[in-house]
């Protein structure tokens, strides 16, 4: 399969603001995607989910600076008031919905990801 693309990532101060994009696979139009997260020294964690309809979920970690949405061919992530904290290698990927909420059944390839450093 064909790797999912990140971009959008870089430096930014502590309490600034950034907006990921991914494109998607014409053919996973259909599921949920989400964008997930890995710091140094860390395992790989869920951030957001949204389907295909609209439906959102959050960590608690980014709730009310995060937010997800997504279009025909895009997904996005805008976070606000960044904390250092939130520096890792930002992902997205696709997948279908568990009865965890967050918890995707991945079907898309990991891309490389795009960092985002949050420092004075």
């Amino acid at each position: 399969q064909v790797p999912l693309v990140e971009s959008g990532g870089g430096l930014v101060q502590p309490g600034g603001s950034l907006r990921l994009s991914c494109p998607i696979p014409a053919r996973f139009r259909i599921n949920v995607m989400g964008w997930y997260r890995q710091a140094p020294g860390k395992e790989r964690e869920p951030v957001a989910t949204i389907s295909s309809n609209g439906i959102t979920n959050y960590d608690d970690s980014v709730k009310g600076r995060f937010t997800i949405s997504r279009d025909n061919a895009k997904v996005y992530l805008q976070m606000n008031s960044l904390k250092p904290e939130d520096t890792a290698v930002y992902y997205c990927n696709v997948g279908l919905a568990t009865s965890v909420p967050l918890r995707l059944r991945i079907l898309g390839s990991w891309g490389q990801g795009t960092q985002v450093t949050v420092s004075s």
